[in-house]
């Protein structure tokens, strides 16, 4: 298999640098950017990208606990919370610029926003996706409908930032919906939002349903049924630093030897 290199988005200018020789070797086997599968077959590849062994790993919304299955947990510090364990991802009860990566991935659904539990998203059809990503209590706040979505994970995404250290990793699940009769591509606005908030965005993975959605009572379609959903992957920019001078380079484990 060929050796990757966890990369940063900097790399200093230098004068004094010598003319490049191109390295590496021919080879097909390398990470892609689009995947047939589940969550926690994708999620270790994300992991070995862009996260170094050795690193401290916040997953804010751990539930039960799905992308780490097939990752092996003694080469990360896995710091595990969710609303359920009484930690919620807008108020992490870690340090400034304490962590090395965080994972965020809340509820994407209006649904499971709406403020009578009756109403509430998860029954039926959806009853498995609100099993593994929703605990029920999700709070909106004053925000209503889709803008509950966004809220939670613009507040979310400034605390995780507040606690990353500079070049620190941050993990998004999310998905676009249709809300209210409106197509939401919830993906761009949060890349909108990270990166006004001082993050690069740095990669991004679509993650295809290998069965097909099911649907309960259709009249008339008017939107593409979404059948994918996206990780994100964003990197803290040190201060003063700006998207337009976002470089990659190879850096070492949080165990010094090197990622791979």
């Amino acid at each position: 298999m060929a050796v990757r290199r966890t990369l940063l988005p900097f790399d200093e200018e230098r004068s004094d640098k010598k003319r490049r020789v191109q390295g590496g070797e021919a080879t097909s086997d390398v990470a892609l950017s689009a995947h047939v599968g589940s969550n926690a077959d994708i999620f270790p590849q994300i992991l070995a990208l862009h996260v170094p062994e050795g690193a401290r790993v916040a997953d804010v919304t751990y539930g039960r606990g799905v992308f780490w299955r097939n990752v092996d947990l003694s080469k990360y510090e896995l710091l595990a919370t969710d609303i359920s364990s009484g930690v919620d991802c807008r108020a992490l009860p870690y340090e400034d610029n304490s962590l090395d990566a965080v994972v965020l991935d809340p509820p994407y659904m209006e649904g499971f926003f709406r403020r009578e539990a009756g109403h509430k998203a998860g029954g039926g059809t959806h009853s498995a996706f609100r099993k593994y990503y929703s605990n029920g209590d999700e709070a909106p706040a004053l925000a209503k409908w889709h803008a509950a979505v966004t809220d939670l994970y613009f507040k979310a995404g400034a605390e995780a930032h507040r606690a990353l250290k500079d070049n620190g990793v941050l993990i998004v699940k999310c998905q676009d919906e249709v809300s209210a009769n409106r197509q939401w591509l919830t993906h761009v606005e949060i890349i909108n939002e990270y990166e006004k908030a001082g993050f690069y965005t740095k990669d991004l993975f679509v993650i295809v349903r290998a069965n097909k959605p099911g649907v309960s009572r259709l009249m008339r379609q008017v939107h593409a049924r979404k059948n994918h959903s996206y990780f994100l992957v964003f990197v803290k920019l040190p201060r003063g630093k700006g998207h337009l001078r976002a470089r990659s380079r190879a850096i070492s484990s949080s165990n010094g030897k090197g990622s791979s």
